[in-house]
């Protein structure tokens, strides 16, 4: 029997055992004998030597880096007229560091699949190659880059895409632990598999990046059909592409990606002119509650500061990354980031680089760090002083700075990232995240599907929810 048939027939089977995935009684996770089963027709994959765990089998899989070519199915529109011209081809190959790509190509896709209202930092290459230099997202962390290639027949680079081959699941806020558990009780492996993404960063935005031309949609597709093929030729379990736009999110439902959706909170600019402008858009009662709040920071003589650029000194970050630490460090937190990160990053990105610091009696207490980038300002991390404790301190340097930052710069929105309820009545309101999901076996699609279905259902149920108890005045959305 074939190994995805077996998978979905022992899934069929089981009606009345848990689910890792929500905690009931699905239809489609199976019993013992159903998983003995199945272990006896689908031996593990075997994994690569690519990551560190001692326990995996030091058998080395072959990666071939090249996908071949592509020859588009239409010409330029000057050259449609021309007799016996032939469409061109595109070569897909894959890179093991973004160092191997120059930094004007790779910010060329990037900057012209989104166009300059909607440019992400994120996807920059000065972001990328600082989470690589300063080794943070790399091999030994358990994310080898794979960066995907197209090139057209002079070799100019038209297309990229951000790829890591990833041996576990950390830093990426779209959780399928669960999948991986179920897999593992199967006796199935789920690592390593393909991850399209920003590392450590639950940040929207554009994942196939194509220069703006004619051949644009044709080489989004061959990028997603490259992508697939890679998963195939790895033999590994799955892709994922996590936070793309809601456009490409569309699109990959045709290439037979699962979709999923999750939930942020985001502050929108209403053509505010000032911070007491917002605050009257609110109900009476989340308004007084603000200003009670902020009034709280500045009775603790708490000093305030906004610094981008140049104004960012090595002693900032060397006093943010022991607030970073401080909460990294704490009971189920990771540092993901290295000191050298937050220097590489600061001293390449300049000005799109905001970093809001806390005084207090002159000494750095707290800080909280955000990106500019289009029309957005992104928060990110936060951290403070060990055993400091400033009551309202975190609203104030993470969100209503970043308000007051972002009417004074003008920028329509500011992303406080995941998680997180409490921001709602402080002005953030829940917006839709996408991720995809191209599971290579039958029986494995055919569960998390079922599970999607279901998950979506409760996630658009919670958003509502959460919209109707927001703390605008009627009418404000």
């Amino acid at each position: 029997m074939p190994p995805a048939m077996a998978a979905s027939n022992c899934c069929r089977l089981a009606t009345n055992c848990s689910s890792s995935f929500l905690g009931t009684a699905p239809r489609r996770l199976g019993s013992l004998a159903c998983k003995q089963s199945y272990r006896k027709i689908v031996p593990p994959y075997k994994i690569t030597a690519l990551f560190w765990d001692p326990k995996r089998t030091s058998e080395q899989r072959e990666f071939n880096p090249s996908l071949g070519t592509f020859i588009l199915t239409k010409t330029a529109p000057e050259d449609a007229s021309v007799p016996g011209r032939r469409p061109p081809e595109i070569s897909i190959s894959v890179v093991s560091s973004i160092s191997e790509i120059s930094s004007q190509d790779w910010d060329a896709c990037a900057g012209e699949a989104t166009g300059p209202e909607k440019l992400n930092p994120f996807l920059s290459y000065a972001f990328l190659l600082s989470l690589e230099e300063s080794k943070c997202a790399v091999k030994e962390t358990g994310w080898l880059p794979q960066h995907v290639v197209a090139q057209d027949e002079f070799s100019n680079i038209i297309g990229v895409v951000p790829l890591y081959l990833k041996s576990h699941s950390y830093g990426e806020f779209v959780f399928d632990h669960s999948w991986a558990d179920t897999y593992y009780r199967y006796g199935v492996q789920y690592y390593p598999k393909l991850q399209s993404c920003v590392p450590f960063t639950p940040v929207t935005g554009q994942r196939i990046l194509v220069r703006n031309a004619w051949y644009k949609d044709q080489v989004f597709s061959i990028l997603v059909q490259a992508l697939k093929d890679l998963t195939m030729k790895f033999k590994i379990s799955s892709l994922h592409v996590t936070f793309p736009s809601e456009n490409e999110w569309k699109q990959m439902k045709k290439f037979g990606f699962l979709q999923r959706i999750g939930m942020q909170y985001h502050w929108k600019n209403r053509n505010y002119t000032n911070f007491d402008d917002f605050l009257m858009d609110m109900k009476q009662s989340k308004r007084k509650n603000i200003r009670q709040e902020r009034k709280k920071i500045s009775a603790q003589n708490i000093k305030m500061k906004r610094l981008r650029g140049n104004e960012i000194k090595a002693k900032h970050w060397d006093s943010f990354y022991r607030f970073y630490r401080n909460t990294t460090d704490n009971k189920w937190g990771r540092a993901f980031l290295t000191r050298d990160f937050f220097k590489n990053m600061g001293e390449r990105m300049g000005d799109n680089v905001l970093l809001i610091v806390a005084e207090d009696e002159e000494e750095l207490v707290a800080g909280a760090l955000n990106l500019i980038g289009g029309d957005t300002l992104f928060g990110r991390l936060w951290g403070c002083m060990p055993r400091a404790y400033f009551p309202n301190l975190h609203f104030e340097a993470c969100y209503y700075q970043a308000i007051e930052a972002a009417i004074e710069l003008n920028l329509s929105t500011v992303e406080a990232g995941a998680q997180g309820e409490h921001k709602i009545q402080r002005g953030y309101l829940p917006v839709t995240t996408y991720s995809c999901h191209y599971i290579l076996d039958d029986g494995f699609r055919i569960a998390i599907e079922e599970f999607l279905v279901r998950e979506t259902h409760q996630v658009k149920l919670a958003m509502k929810m959460l919209h109707d108890s927001g703390p605008f005045k009627d009418g404000i959305d």
